[in-house]
């Protein structure tokens, strides 16, 4: 069958409801487009699990406190298309801000300000503190595509674990849908698959791996029997320490649960997360510090 491209959520909502209504079951992976084999792989586990798979193309603006960053980040819907339709996607829809918020946009064309949703308490701290609204963003399209949606299952990668758990716990609120977090794609050295990595040059790119390297001692430390928070966060800083990057966090926190502010004493899970600049391009990364291999689950 071939994939379907509708241009606004409205007639994928329609395409939605019917499929609904025919008893199939829908895995739905949102996305901002410049996809990779990071956002295959969710595409992918998507159309194994379930009877079609919806995915959306939205550079959302919500999400984005420094507006050089939305206007740089790459777009290429086309190849977007191919790419979902050779992973097994069964529909891939776009549209604007306006179409997805009819009526509720403010004069300066943004959303009107009681239209935002709380990302709750996941986004404290670390990425809510460096990139002020941001969350608020991603929860207030996430909970709209839901509603456009209405996916049996949700896929979502762990690169951005902070989201993962906003997006958690806003479909727990909803109670649906089902959220499956699975594992962060990477390049063989290491570094995390993501659309800004088409923005770095080859210098930064071969700077950038130190991070997922730091991550990696911390974890080993880790599998050593460090289990006290100062000292994982103390060897995750001190492998960044020489590196060209600047290191805006290296932190590590309790993955089950989340506090704006480093753990003390000892940890029974941990996660070690990271954000970078290189040169202009911001990146981050995260690694549970006590697991090893696949998850489904923070």
């Amino acid at each position: 069958m071939d994939m379907l491209h509708l241009d606004n959520p409205s007639a994928a909502s329609e395409w939605c409801v019917l499929q609904r209504e025919q008893g199939r079951s829908l895995g739905f992976v949102a996305t901002m487009g410049a996809l990779h084999s990071g956002h295959m792989s969710l595409v992918r586990r998507a159309a194994a699990e379930n009877d079609l798979v919806a995915v959306s193309v939205f550079v959302n603006p919500l999400q984005f406190n420094d507006p050089g960053d939305l206007d740089s980040y790459p777009r290429q819907l086309e190849g977007d298309c191919a790419l979902v339709a050779g992973a097994g996607g069964s529909m891939l829809f776009t549209g604007s801000l306006e179409e997805f918020f009819p009526g509720k946009l403010a004069q300066d064309g943004g959303l009107e300000a009681s239209a935002m949703v709380d990302p709750g308490s996941g986004a404290e701290g670390l990425e809510g503190e460096f990139r002020p609204g941001h969350f608020a963003g991603v929860a207030t399209i996430v909970k709209r595509l839901f509603e456009v949606t209405q996916p049996t299952r949700a896929y979502f990668g762990l690169k951005d674990f902070q989201q993962c758990l906003v997006v958690r716990d806003l479909a727990f609120a909803q109670g649906k849908p089902e959220v499956v977090l699975c594992p962060t794609v990477r390049e063989q050295d290491g570094l995390a698959l993501s659309s800004r990595n088409l923005l770095l040059s080859d210098e930064w790119r071969a700077e950038a791996p130190r991070i997922q390297q730091a991550l990696r001692a911390t974890r080993a430390l880790w599998q050593q029997g460090q289990r006290e928070a100062s000292i994982l966060r103390a060897c995750l800083v001190e492998g960044l320490a020489d590196s060209a990057l600047e290191v805006e966090y290296a932190a590590v926190r309790d993955s089950l649960n989340w506090t704006r502010d480093e753990p003390e004493g000892s940890l029974v899970q941990a996660v070690g997360l990271v954000a970078a600049k290189a040169g202009e391009v911001r990146l981050i990364d995260n690694l549970l510090l006590h697991m090893d291999g696949g998850v489904d689950s923070v």
